[in-house]
């Protein structure tokens, strides 16, 4: 037989295919000739038999796999390598974290088939030396820390594991390392306790201290990355250094290595939260960490060292001191739960017996303590940290019980009409009439980047800028709750201009994000529900239609419509020239009443230019809770007229600087009851018109329903108009 992997050996025990043996992946063992000489079988690699990769160690990749020196010869090498083993994979619900261990899944199968389950026999023999003369623990964050175990073993033998339990961490999807480190993953799969191997002579003056980092400290792990640590996470250290991150990761600089011989198993109980907050801090998820965040069975921190030190016994040839160190300052009680037997047919609407309830919770381990008949007092085992409550109770028989036994039944009781909110009623109608006018829904993220204020020229004191930051963001572009729908609208215009599509009528309904006193008080910020409106280009509305450039009326005539078919009235546009955003001559606050409402306009040309948009674009933004504040208006039907209405023209002349919708609102005043309606049909500016001052000319309508008007009535009210219109603007008719 030829073979020329380059870790073969003289004396080696190996996996051999015999001639017309089969592999995995249909290769078929044939005789050759190598390099002349006629080869009969090959000896197989882990990869050629078809082992997990993920698994294997860099030198069973490259070279054949080589077998313990006790393997026997000649037997299957299948069988004597498990390949044809089994594999149940759990899908666990995250209060399960009790069947992250082998023991509590064979509980689980106990109390199913109603067997007993056999819990491993933990016996060694321990020398005379004494393991607290050799070390000591100390404890500063016992609400951290409420239990802290040290096992110590001289004299052993670093090398690799044996078959066995290098097969078992495979089939779990670990990698075997060496015995020790090995011994020390089996027992955590075994039991559900991290345990920790430290080499016992790189820890100063023999001492363990648990205590939180100092401002600054840093550590480097097993997998040689440096750590910067927060004053909030948990350390394993001695007197001089930190030796690992409390249930996350040791550190390198006490490691077990080929020259170790004497090893300090940790066994310990840190909180929950703790450890999450550390292992999420530092992007750092480990097989010890899933176990200690989930909650960890605190009765059994002694007896997996002790099984620890057992393995290393008999597999490393260690000499286990007398003695374990234990410290556990304040023991916990058991968790005791009260349950009314007549509760679990009432919440399952099942008719199951008292007695059977009370042998289902005995099978799964839970001690009854007190039973008068209509109530029981159980006591749950410590590695149950998810039963609490009777409502856990009655969940645990109903899943003994089987799910498939509860009845079917048909709800009962008295039913009630589901309706939408009146938020949600007045949302469901803008998106409609936004989408009737032919623009397109976008929905963009609530996250935004900071430097979007720059690029829209806020100010550094505008409101704008004060948002809630997200501690622990996507990406640097996802890093603040947005107070503006403007970066996602003018990031979309971008994309699709990039892409060639000019012409875009968009929206947006969502969320801004006001803090409020959040970053003070912590209170919740304010979610306020904003409507959005992006256009540039030519905007067609149907196939026949040549187009309309988008401009600020086109914009403007937008708003008015869903203000109109809203039925809101008393809505006014006035000048808006302090947002930064915005064209200062080309943009409007919109009003209704004296109600700030929203602001519309085209966008500043150097906002336009920080986006990459070329031309003018045109947004507005408009607060929907002032909608729902107000309410919508009310459709009301009026008798036709029976009298006719008369029609005057009013032409003046005013300065520059007022609005027309000042105008307006002194000519509705002044015009009273008979005035039915205003609108303003031009604007002129030209030579014939004093520097400084403009022309406006509005249509009035006088009508009354009980009469026809007289022409004196009519110059009554006319005359009344101009009067106030002098008084107030210095406004004169123009001839």
């Amino acid at each position: 037989m030829v073979c020329g992997a380059p870790n073969v050996k003289a004396g080696q025990k190996v996996p051999f295919a015999l001639i017309g043996a089969e592999l995995p992946g249909g290769v078929k063992i044939k005789k050759a000739k190598l390099r002349g000489t006629e080869s009969q079988g090959m000896i197989c690699s882990a990869r050629e038999l078809g082992m997990d990769e993920d698994s294997l160690t860099p030198e069973e990749k490259e070279g054949i796999l080589v077998l313990d020196n006790n393997a026997p010869l000649g037997a299957d090498a299948v069988e004597y390598l498990n390949l044809d083993d089994c594999i149940l994979e759990f899908d666990l619900t995250p209060n399960r974290s009790d069947c992250l261990s082998v023991l509590n899944i064979a509980r689980e199968v106990s109390a199913i088939l109603g067997k007993e389950v056999r819990l491993p026999e933990i016996s060694f023999t321990e020398i005379d030396k004494r393991a607290e003369d050799l070390a000591v623990i100390e404890i500063k964050n016992p609400d951290l820390c409420r239990r802290y175990v040290a096992k110590i073993i001289e004299d052993v033998e670093i090398k690799p594991s044996p078959q066995w339990l290098q097969h078992r961490l495979k089939c779990a999807g670990m990698r075997p390392i060496n015995n020790v480190v090995d011994i020390t993953n089996f027992v955590m799969l075994e039991y559900g306790q991290p345990l920790h191997a430290f080499d016992y002579n790189y820890l100063a003056q023999g001492k363990i201290i648990v205590r939180t980092a100092e401002r600054g400290e840093k550590i480097v792990t097993l997998d040689e990355n440096e750590r910067a640590l927060t004053e909030e996470m948990l350390l394993i250290t001695d007197p001089e250094k930190a030796v690992g991150i409390a249930g996350v990761m040791g550190g390198l600089n006490s490691e077990i290595t080929d020259e170790t011989k004497t090893v300090l198993i940790e066994a310990a109980y840190f909180h929950p939260t703790s450890i999450r907050r550390t292992s999420t801090a530092l992007g750092l998820r480990t097989e010890a960490s899933i176990r200690f965040e989930k909650g960890i069975n605190i009765e059994t921190v002694a007896e997996a060292a002790n099984r620890a030190a057992q393995l290393l016994e008999q597999l490393a040839g260690g000499k286990v001191l007398r003695g374990i160190i234990d410290n556990y300052p304040n023991p916990l009680a058991r968790t005791k739960v009260q349950l009314t037997l007549a509760k679990v047919n009432e919440v399952l609407g099942t008719d199951i017996e008292n007695e059977k309830v009370k042998e289902i919770l005995r099978n799964l381990n839970m001690t009854i303590l007190e039973d008068d008949g209509t109530s029981i007092t159980v006591e749950v085992p410590p590695y149950r940290p998810d039963i609490s409550i009777a409502e856990d109770l009655v969940e645990e028989v109903a899943r003994m019980y089987g799910y498939d036994n509860i009845p079917t039944t048909l709800p009962f009781g008295a039913g009630s009409k589901g309706q939408k909110t009146p938020e949600q009623k007045l949302r469901d109608k803008v998106l409609n009439l936004m989408a009737a006018r032919g623009l397109n829904e976008v929905i963009n993220f609530s996250f935004i980047n900071y430097n979007h204020f720059d690029k829209l020229l806020l100010a550094e004191d505008d409101w704008r800028r004060r948002t809630v930051a997200i501690l622990n963001p996507l990406s640097e572009e996802q890093g603040h709750m947005r107070t503006t729908l403007l970066p996602g609208l003018l990031e979309t215009l971008r994309r699709n201009v990039n892409r060639r599509n000019e012409n875009l009528g968009v929206f947006e309904l969502g969320k801004i994000y006001l803090p409020g006193d959040f970053l003070e008080k912590g209170t919740l910020p304010e979610e306020k529900w904003t409507l959005g409106i992006a256009l540039r280009g030519t905007l067609v509305s149907h196939w026949q239609d040549k187009g309309q450039p988008a401009d600020f009326y086109y914009l403007k005539g937008i708003v008015e419509d869903l203000l109109e078919q809203l039925k809101i009235s008393n809505v006014s546009f006035r000048p808006c020239r302090d947002n930064p955003s915005y064209h200062p001559n080309r943009t409007a606050c919109v009003y209704i009443g004296q109600e700030p409402f929203g602001t519309l306009g085209e966008v500043h040309p150097q906002v336009a230019d920080n986006y990459d948009l070329p031309g003018r674009n045109y947004v507005a933004e408009l607060d929907l809770e002032v909608l729902l504040k107000i309410g919508q208006g009310q459709t009301e039907f009026k008798q036709l007229p029976k009298y006719p209405a008369v029609n005057r023209d009013l032409a003046i002349l005013v300065k520059e600087e007022i609005a027309s919708v000042q105008l307006m609102e002194e000519i509705k005043k002044a015009g009273g009851e008979l005035l039915t309606e205003v609108f303003l049909f031009d604007v002129y500016k030209g030579n014939q018109i004093a520097p400084g001052h403009k022309s406006l000319a509005f249509a009035l309508t006088f009508q009354a329903e009980d009469r026809t008007l007289t022409d004196k009535e009519i110059n009554d009210i006319y005359e009344r108009i101009l009067q106030s219109l002098a008084e107030k603007f210095d406004a004169v008719l123009r001839a």
